[in-house]
């Protein structure tokens, strides 16, 4: 048996494409596997450890480095074939004569011969082909095993980022670097965002890790925030393409046709995660060579459209190199569609499709952004303005409150431009929105007051009446209830014979907690009602959420849980559709309280909706007014003295860990009290099998695939499919929704 193999690997993170592999290569029909993926996702080190592994089944073992310089490769390629077309076998052994060829780095001008040779080689019953390349071969018979990055912190899961593979690799190639690195609570944030910076690219993070003995993490992160082809430093015995990230970038759009070039220079300047209506790409040619290559990546899925991006380093080179030579004119374009694209979602945004217009705004917000900040460097004031504007809602229910408050202050300043009162009058209102979402209304009374100042001059009795809601909203959560009551009379009857709809059901809601705080319930309740019931028939989701919350409360001073806990749960379901982020924590915590009052059993479930609270406010920076902050902390504190310790810090890391719409599954998951279970919950146990209804089971106790394989005496990657079909069956998208499941059941 010959074997000629590199030095010994060390793959971290790829696991189940390893066992994937090793089956594929064993099936007595496969002839020809292909193991595609960008350069530098770690191709060679995979199939050089899995070949490693077989060689013993085999009774020859070859490797031919097809992008070997020059015709090397090519030259290898051909002697191989030739020498098996002479006859030349090894003798029956342990592996009955079969052969094991490894062709590897079949690209570019090694890419035309590969195929050849894999056809040719293939063809022999008795020799199973392994290639390496970008794209496919595009051969007959060809089997295709795609290998991604690295998964990295934030793509779906809730893991500790020690627990996510990118973070592992990087640790364990800075620890090569510099002995002394560890991932501390310090460092973590910057790790983190390195390993999403470089798309969980293993040569990317290699090389990234390198530079720890020159510089910390979040000077690093820093640096590559901009182009991260400032990365170099390979192994000196390395291919020339592994030794920079500019190198790899070149080679990886090597042979592009000229159109494709300016396609990808195009693709370039959109962020991450765009979608093909939004970049108006829809009908554009040319898209599937560059997916082809790994120049243009799927990144997720917004209710059945695509999102793409352009992985770095390609992105990096494409917007410095020849792709990106008409940045500015690219750049301008890019910033007139997302102008265009905000501009046009502004109608729907408060009524009928604010579900889907809201989502499709989260999910193009880095190119909104990026947009708005076109716009504000070549000195578009109004423009910008006008940009900032239709980005409320977006940005409140996105949690950009921060953000959104900065940006109504720089726009407002112009930049040396002088904008209109009309347009100041509106920044300086919606500043207000966005200081009292950060849980400060005495600064938003003080933007309120001079966005009414500014529009007296200009005569808006509309905006002028939107701002005095504003304003009112603002006074009540400052404790002045009577000036808010008097505030919001007015701003109620002034909209309401304006017949601006939306505005005067917003009104309403603000209004109706003016007069519960002054003790008129009953004319409360009545103007709570009457929002309720517009919202309901505009369709306007979030309005409809608020009017919700503000029942729930009322129900709960008038000894009505059962009622109070219907609102809630519509609330957190439309919360839930729209993928609202700011008041999603306040949301959480009333739930929580209520689940703390009336069921007690429930308690580990409401610590981690406490602790998700605390942490999901804390990305948005809000503040929450001390009485709030009083009850949440009376009630951490009840439930560490009913709870054993150990059993309230497990609870309590879990909701920490916990995304926003895990969160919202957690508290949905919660059975209502009195109530039996649905008549059909009982079917979606019959629809598993008896053994996925074991592994559901033990999902929910929270064990991980390694724990249920070894509990049910079976491998890891059989738990891996018994969980996904038990996904599908249950309609289930996450191991937490799993859980919900599988407690209905009871």
């Amino acid at each position: 048996m010959s074997v000629a193999l590199g030095p010994d690997t060390d793959l971290v993170g790829r696991e189940l494409e390893t066992a994937a592999l090793r089956e594929r290569l064993r099936q007595r029909p496969v002839r020809l596997v292909t193991l595609t993926g960008r350069a530098g996702v770690g191709k060679t080190r995979l199939a050089q450890e899995v070949v490693r592994e077989l060689g013993a089944e085999f009774d020859r073992v070859e490797t031919v480095d097809a992008a070997a310089p020059g015709e090397a490769g090519r030259d290898a390629m051909r002697a191989l074939v030739r020498q098996l077309a002479d006859g030349t076998r090894p003798a029956p052994g342990a592996g009955d004569g079969r052969i094991l060829l490894l062709l590897d780095g079949c690209d570019h001008e090694a890419r035309e011969v590969a195929a050849e040779t894999a056809v040719f080689l293939a063809a022999d019953p008795r020799v199973v082909v392994l290639a390496t390349a970008v794209e496919p071969l595009g051969v007959y018979g060809e089997q295709l095993l795609p290998l991604a990055p690295l998964p990295v912190p934030g793509d779906g899961a809730d893991d500790e980022p020690h627990d996510v593979a990118s973070v592992a690799l990087f640790v364990r190639r800075a620890r090569d670097a510099d002995p002394s690195f560890a991932l501390t609570l310090e460092n973590s944030a910057a790790v983190t965002e390195i390993c999403v910076l470089l798309g969980g690219l293993p040569l990317s993070l290699e090389l990234a890790a390198q530079r720890l003995r020159l510089l910390p993490p979040h000077l690093l992160a820093a640096r590559l925030r901009g182009r991260t082809t400032v990365l170099a430093g390979g192994p000196v015995n390395a291919p020339g393409r592994h030794r920079s990230l500019a190198a790899l970038a070149e080679w990886s759009c090597r042979g592009l046709a000229p159109a494709a070039r300016i396609l990808l220079g195009r693709l370039a300047v959109y962020e991450p995660g765009f979608g093909l209506d939004a970049a108006g790409l829809a009908d554009e040619e040319g898209l599937e060579p560059l997916m082809d290559r790994g120049l243009l990546t799927v990144v997720g899925e917004e209710r059945g459209e695509l999102r793409l991006a352009v992985p770095e380093p390609v992105r990096s080179y494409a917007r410095t190199g020849p792709a990106g030579a008409d940045g500015d004119a690219v750049l301008d374009a890019h910033a007139e569609r997302y102008r265009r694209l905000v501009a046009a979602a502004l109608p729907g945004l408060a009524g009928t499709g604010q579900d889907r217009l809201l989502r499709e705004s989260a999910a193009e917000s880095p190119n909104v952004l990026a947009a708005l900040r076109r716009l504000h460097e070549r000195g578009d004031g109004e423009a910008a303005a006008a940009m900032v504007l239709g980005c409320r809602l977006p940005w409140l229910a996105q949690g950009l409150l921060r953000e959104g408050l900065e940006w109504c202050d720089g726009v407002a300043d112009g930049r040396g431009q002088q904008l209109p009162e009309a347009l100041r009058a509106r920044l300086a209102d919606l500043s207000g929105v966005f200081a009292l979402a950060l849980g400060d209304p005495q600064e938003a009374v003080r933007r309120h007051r001079r966005a009414l100042a500014l529009g007296k001059s200009v005569g808006d009795r509309r905006q002028n009446a939107l701002a005095a809601v504003g304003l009112g909203t603002a006074l009540l959560r400052s404790g002045d209830a009577s000036g808010a009551r008097s505030v919001l009379v007015t701003a109620f009857s002034a909209l309401s014979a304006m017949g601006v709809t939306g505005g005067t059901a917003e009104a309403g809601v603000s209004l109706a907690a003016a007069l519960h705080a002054e003790g008129d319930r009953r004319k409360a309740l009545e103007a709570l009602e009457r929002a309720e019931e517009t919202f309901r028939r505009i369709r306007d989701g979030r309005g409809l959420a608020g009017a919700l919350r503000a029942g729930a409360a009322m129900a709960l001073e008038g000894d009505e849980p059962e009622r109070a806990e219907a609102a809630l749960r519509e609330t957190l379901r439309l919360y839930e559709a729209i993928g609202e982020r700011t008041e999603l924590p306040g949301l959480l915590e009333e739930f929580a309280l209520l689940l703390l009052r009336t069921q007690p059993a429930q308690r580990p479930r409401t610590v981690r909706l406490l602790a998700a609270a605390d942490v999901l406010r804390l990305r948005t920076g809000a503040q929450v007014p001390q009485e709030w902050r009083s009850r949440a902390e009376q009630a951490r504190t009840e439930l560490g003295s009913r709870l054993d310790w150990p059993d309230f810090a497990t609870a309590w890391a879990e909701g920490v860990r916990m995304s926003a719409p895990t969160a919202v599954t957690e508290a949905l998951s919660a059975p209502a009290p009195s109530r039996r279970p649905a008549a059909g919950t009982a079917a979606e146990a019959q629809s598993l099998t008896p053994r996925q209804a074991q592994v559901a089971l033990l999902v929910s106790e929270g064990l991980t695939n390694r724990h249920i394989a070894a509990r049910l005496d079976i491998s890891e990657w059989t738990v891996v499919n018994h969980v996904r079909q038990v996904m599908r069956r249950l309609g289930c998208t996450s191991r937490v929704q799993v859980a919900g499941a599988v407690g209905r059941w009871a």
